[in-house]
């Protein structure tokens, strides 16, 4: 209640203010991940998924005794990917031997608590169910395990919970004046309560989603936005260390820039043999908008995928997907593409195995496109315990990106089908990786 007061004594000029100052800004979370990042997207199904196998694998006695190698380490890996506003979003997870936290690990009865909290955050279909279930595995006092399992049910529900972490708290107790504490579930559930008050008033310029408003509190929090309640310990004790980071996220933002240039290339070489072996291109549909070379995506592929009767969140899976190669006649995915530059192969395998686990795939294969310097993690990353048993059965291959660059002209000339991409993919050794 006090800082809904505090909120009401702000007025809306001032919040309005301090909203533009964030969305104005190129390198805030919200243009780097919020609205200017497609990874986000992406990210949802593929998180989604690897929850239900935390679920399943703890219901099958296979989930570990320890946070590497579980499936729960797949999940946390690829949230903090999600730029950012993510960083450090695993590090409550990590097996403390010696302080045995988080006790999800080696006591099998917390375990089957927080798997029983997972399969219910994932079947819930209105709020009071979420928040039922973020009290009761608040109230088992779970060693631990705290609030930070906010930043997965935010990948499950986000329009009815905010992710959590030090600068999100820190950002919240200086907009508000309130002295929320970091490890504690009544102050999450109380900051949860405000923030979600607060995007009503303000959800016209930000989002229903509520990334768009912890996002706010996290910029505050890391000293690049300024408030009355963070002023002085911005200018007094964290300029320097401000100062710093605000050189680390430019650094970060050129090399997104970078990277985003080369993604776009690769999209578009991909595009231009896909039309040359006479197969129908899509685009993922958050890239139609691009343009390479002086030609647009959007009159190189198709508008829209094929009338196919698949679930809808299928379908959304499928229309964010790098590059697709369908057969003209009978409409079929030939060859599915997920490009990956920098910090994304962990959930570029994700979709890539979501999409064939959801798919009819006769004849299908998939292909993970990222750079001959990134080949010993791409191996490291399909040797993983959590991808070994799952990725067998699937036609996965690694395309390096820079030889593809260097032949696509040769490929276009002399290629009849999707098979000239055996000269160059290096698929076999994936399959010997992962048996």
């Amino acid at each position: 209640m006090a800082a809904l007061l505090e909120l009401a004594a702000m007025s809306s000029s001032q919040l309005s203010a301090l909203i533009a100052r964030y969305k104005v800004d190129p390198e805030s979370v919200y243009n780097t991940w919020f609205v200017g990042a497609g990874e986000r997207l992406k990210a949802f199904r593929s998180i989604r998924r690897g929850v239900k196998d935390c679920v399943d694998r703890i219901a099958d006695g296979t989930f570990g005794n320890d946070f590497k190698g579980s499936p729960l380490e797949v999940v946390l890996t690829a949230i903090t990917e999600q730029k950012q506003v993510f960083e450090g979003a695993a590090h409550p997870f990590y097996w403390k031997p010696k302080l045995r936290i988080p006790d999800i690990y080696e006591n099998e009865e917390n375990k089957r608590k927080f798997g029983a909290f997972l399969a219910a955050c994932l079947n819930a279909t209105n709020e009071e169910q979420v928040l039922g279930e973020m009290s009761r595995l608040g109230g088992a006092s779970i060693k631990g395990l705290g609030p930070a399992v906010a930043s997965i049910v935010y990948f499950l529900h986000p329009t009815l919970v905010p992710p959590f972490n030090t600068a999100i708290v820190n950002g919240f107790n200086a907009l508000f004046g309130e002295k929320k504490k970091l490890g504690s579930w009544t102050s999450y559930l109380e900051m949860r309560e405000t923030i979600v008050r607060s995007n009503e008033l303000v959800r016209s310029q930000l989002s229903n989603d509520l990334g768009a408003f912890a996002g706010l509190l996290f910029e505050i929090g890391a000293g690049r936005l300024i408030v009355d309640g963070n002023a002085d310990s911005v200018l007094v004790l964290e300029n320097e260390k401000a100062r710093k980071a605000a050189q680390g996220r430019h650094k970060d933002v050129l090399a997104d820039q970078h990277e985003d240039s080369e993604h776009t290339r690769l999209q578009h070489l991909l595009i231009k043999l896909g039309r040359a072996l006479n197969y129908d291109v899509h685009v993922a549909r958050n890239d139609r908008h691009r343009c390479c070379a002086g030609e647009s995506f959007a009159l190189l592929t198709a508008d829209s995928l094929p009338d196919w009767n698949w679930p809808s969140e299928v379908l959304d899976t499928v229309g964010l997907i790098d590059v697709l190669w369908l057969r003209r006649d009978t409409r079929e995915v030939v060859c599915a593409f997920e490009v990956e530059k920098s910090t994304s192969i962990y959930s570029g395998i994700l979709r890539l195995e979501d999409l064939a686990r959801s798919v009819p795939r006769a004849g299908a294969h998939f292909y993970l496109v990222a750079p001959e310097s990134r080949e010993k993690e791409v191996l490291a990353q399909l040797a993983r315990p959590a991808f070994r048993r799952d990725l067998a059965d699937i036609p996965l291959g690694y395309l390096p990106a820079n030889d593809f660059a260097a032949h696509c002209d040769a490929l276009c000339r002399f290629g009849q089908d999707y098979t000239v991409l055996q000269k160059l993919s290096r698929g076999g050794f994936l399959s010997a990786v992962v048996s």
